[in-house]
């Protein structure tokens, strides 16, 4: 883990502190798009690095992932042109 991965790792546990919008606080901090950042922050949460780094935020985001995935498995597929 690096000192980017940290600095996310932090940013997802006090982001809420700040007043404005994520997306653009993420573009401001670290110079990537909210969906490489969010890929970035996903591949960080199946590190064991991370879960000794911060264990109740990393536990917290890895059920809200698990959540939405099961949510998006359970609703039913849209057919285009339909």
């Amino acid at each position: 883990m690096n000192d980017t991965d940290r600095a996310i790792l932090a940013f997802e546990s006090e982001w809420w502190h700040q007043a404005g919008n994520k997306e653009r606080s993420i573009r401001e901090r670290f110079g990537l798009s909210a969906t490489r950042y969010y890929q970035r922050l996903n591949r960080l949460l199946d590190e064991p690095e991370a879960l000794a780094q911060d264990p109740a935020l990393v536990k917290r985001l890895l059920r809200l992932r698990d959540s939405r995935a099961q949510r998006r498995a359970a609703s039913p597929r849209r057919v285009q042109g339909s």
